[in-house]
């Protein structure tokens, strides 16, 4: 799968967020989402690296990937499963 070219379902923003604030977004966008569908996470905190991940292959769901951007941010994709 190609993250680059991936249609998210929906997005959350932490940009400027520190840990847990960007995992406790997630967790609650997760919530509100049906099975397959893909959130993508935009980052800058640098704990999300080893958070997000972790979490998003827990609970059944899947993490896809992450890329890093040129202006600091951090794209994570989950599929809710």
């Amino acid at each position: 799968m190609d993250l680059n070219t991936i249609k998210p379902d929906n997005t959350v923003d932490t940009s400027g967020l520190s840990c847990p604030m960007p995992l406790l977004k997630t967790k609650k966008a997760l919530k509100s989402m049906g099975s397959g569908q893909i959130l993508e996470i935009l980052g800058t905190d640098p704990g999300s690296k080893n958070d997000i991940p972790d979490f998003g292959a827990k609970n059944g769901n899947t993490f896809l990937g992450m890329v890093d951007g040129d202006n600091g941010v951090t794209r994570y994709y989950i599929r809710k499963n």
